[in-house]
């Protein structure tokens, strides 16, 4: 018999599915902003006239998560010889208005409450406004440009609209504006990194080649002015534009339910 004193140890039993580690649980999703503006909107049409993935996901994060996605179809041929700021902004106004004019009389949704137009465009140090790579080598020798340029500018512009309660000229509402944001490439980003980056595909798409949310965030050294509106819509802006287009409309309905003012005579 075995002196108990110098038994071995018994052996541990295998980790099983109950005992090992487990991964962690998912990050809780914060909940939706309880701001006035927002509740409004929530059971009303909102049309986005684009069809951009990422200002739809901006744009869910702040709580509008049943947007109609309308894209308008008109071609963008402004001349690029335009200023950055008026090339942008008279797109996305030519935007705004496609989509709200054919949405105005929809008679079966009703005419919306805002309808929500954004063009974002990536102008380099000598203003020539970027579009998207035509082929690797094209991508490759873009970002190439912007790294060695230092820093260029992404110009966003955004349209608000909304139906006036009278018949007034011009029957809607309108607001806009342009946000400017510089961002820096590392000076000491390798051409190694470059067409790594390149080769992954990720800014194929994309003005200017590279997508700051993404994995294109390593190609940026740093930022002045506004990330989301890198990405492609800025939403403090946007609200704003919301907040105000709104406004006229409640103006428009406080001065019909006023009626014409009392007469002495």
């Amino acid at each position: 018999m075995t002196d108990a004193k110098y038994a071995p140890a018994p052996a541990e039993p295998p980790p099983s599915y109950e005992t090992a580690a487990q991964p962690p649980p998912p990050l809780r999703l914060p909940l939706p902003l309880d701001l006035p503006l927002i509740n409004t909107l929530r059971d009303r049409r909102v049309i986005l006239a684009s069809a951009s993935p990422r200002r739809k996901q901006l744009l869910a994060q702040i709580g509008l998560t049943k947007l109609e996605i309308k894209p308008s179809t008109l071609p963008e041929n402004l001349p690029k010889s335009l200023p950055p700021f008026e090339y942008v902004l008279q797109t996305a106004t030519q935007k705004a208005m496609h989509v709200y004019s054919s949405e105005l009389d929809n008679t079966e949704l009703g005419e919306p409450a805002v309808v929500l137009a954004a063009d974002t465009i990536v102008v380099s140090l000598s203003g020539q406004v970027l579009e998207k790579p035509r082929s690797e080598a094209d991508h490759i020798a873009m970002l190439k440009m912007l790294r060695n340029s230092g820093y260029h500018r992404v110009y966003t512009a955004v349209v608000a609209m909304a139906p006036l309660a009278s018949a007034r000229h011009p029957g809607y509402a309108s607001e806009s504006t342009v946000e400017e944001t510089t961002v820096r490439f590392g000076r000491d980003t390798s051409d190694e990194m470059l067409l790594a980056y390149v080769r992954t595909r990720e800014g194929a798409d994309k003005a200017g080649g590279y997508a700051i949310q993404g994995v294109g965030a390593i190609l940026v050294e740093r930022i002045e002015g506004s990330w989301d509106n890198v990405v492609g819509l800025p939403l403090r802006a946007t609200l704003e534009l919301i907040e105000k287009v709104l406004g006229q409309s409640e103006e428009e309905l406080d001065d019909e339910s006023a009626g014409p003012e009392d007469s002495d005579e």
